[in-house]
């Protein structure tokens, strides 16, 4: 019989981010109570000095702390190393700590969600503090988790490459996408033109607006599409909230000379994104460097013909299920765009083979195989 087991995870991005790792962190959660066996027990701990917030999750403990700012006591565990997470959050048999690092410990194994190493091969692209608290703790972490979790093969050897202590304890599990995201129905899609006024076909782009994420370079091709016979009607919709140094950004899609083309869109709820996803001529990812790449898959799901490109774990992740533009040469990417979104017989076969590597992706398989990891029943890489 396997021997009950309780873990403790790290809910504070859950409580506080709702995109990124705060939406890794809830849905692995709610997959782990799914999968859970019978004795076992998840507690889920948060700091909530200021009585903000809420935790609901059937089957999970809650815990929350009071007794300082989360931002004194993250500079305490920096600086002093104290008071340890586990006088805080009680005891478990296993940590999880789902944001890069990991906290100050007196007893209890360690796991340590390290989603990629894009502030180190790319730090122009971090922003300065959240910088600076990586490399002050990264290599910390690397040596005393027990294990170290990460998102895709690709980032398993980028950590390695960077942190040398965390050879022998990597494991990548790759994440999920829920159910819900599907091709919409026609009524659906048409409805959700109507709502946000999208009367003709459209590019879609969905990320946060930050430098790491290129949009200046896919600016430039949607720019160059004017008096393209294929291309020319088509406008181009940005979903996402606004990051770090996205002022020129988010001025550019004002001040472009096919602004009137332009559709920018701040948060949009999953329940509409099904549609937005089902209805895109294409969707376009640009990004420099992605750990995992949530938006493409999602796109895929719903039926979208992806271009996307080459930056970090993207190929390995999409596999045949996107355009994988290699470089970022504007005239290549302008005619991956129009094969995918104007071929009728090439954008059926991609959503084919988009579909089926999405249904691959599931947040059961994510939780089953983080259990493994709890419980030391998982193999290392790297």
């Amino acid at each position: 019989m396997i021997p009950a087991m309780q873990v403790c995870m790290d809910y504070q991005p859950a409580v506080v981010q709702r995109a990124g790792i705060g939406r890794y962190t809830r849905a692995l959660a709610a997959g782990l109570l799914e999968t859970k066996a019978p004795d076992d027990a998840l507690r889920l701990f948060y700091l909530d000095f200021f009585r903000r917030g809420r935790v609901d999750l059937e089957g999970a403990e809650t815990k929350a702390s009071r007794i300082l700012p989360g931002a004194i006591l993250q500079r305490l565990w920096r600086t002093v190393g104290l008071p340890p997470f586990d006088m805080l959050s009680g005891k478990a048999d296993v940590f999880h700590f789902t944001n890069f690092l990991r906290p100050p410990l007196r007893r209890g194994r360690s796991v340590t969600t390290v989603f990629d190493m894009s502030f180190e091969r790319f730090p122009e692209f971090a922003e300065a503090r959240n910088l600076r608290n990586l490399r002050r703790g990264i290599a910390a972490t690397a040596e005393k988790s027990d294990a170290i979790i990460t998102i895709s093969d690709f980032s398993a050897r980028e950590i390695a490459e960077f942190l040398p202590a965390a050879r022998g304890k990597l494991f990548p599990i790759p994440l999920g996408i829920s159910p819900s995201f599907a091709p919409a129905g026609a009524d659906a899609v048409s409805a959700m033109r109507e709502r946000l006024s999208l009367r003709n076909p459209y590019l879609l782009a969905v990320g946060t607006i930050e430098p790491r994420k290129n949009l200046h370079f896919l600016m430039d091709v949607f720019e160059s599409m004017e008096g393209d016979s294929a291309l020319s009607d088509m406008d181009l919709v940005i979903c996402g909230m606004p990051g770090w140094r996205c002022d020129d950004i988010i001025e550019r899609f004002s001040s472009s000379p096919r602004a009137s083309k332009i559709r920018y869109m701040r948060y949009v709820p999953d329940g509409e994104l099904e549609a937005l996803y089902s209805g895109a001529a294409a969707f376009v990812l640009a990004s420099r460097y992605e750990g995992f790449g949530f938006p493409p898959l999602e796109a895929m799901a719903c039926g979208a013909p992806v271009v996307s490109s080459a930056g970090g774990s993207l190929p390995e992740v999409l596999g045949d299920g996107a355009v994988i533009v290699p470089d970022f040469d504007p005239e290549v990417w302008r005619s991956a765009i129009a094969r995918a979104a104007t071929d009728d017989a090439f954008r059926a076969d991609l959503a084919k083979r988009g579909a089926a590597k999405a249904a691959t992706y599931r947040w059961e398989r994510t939780a089953r195989e983080t259990w493994k990891v709890y419980r030391g029943e998982a193999e290392a890489v790297c």
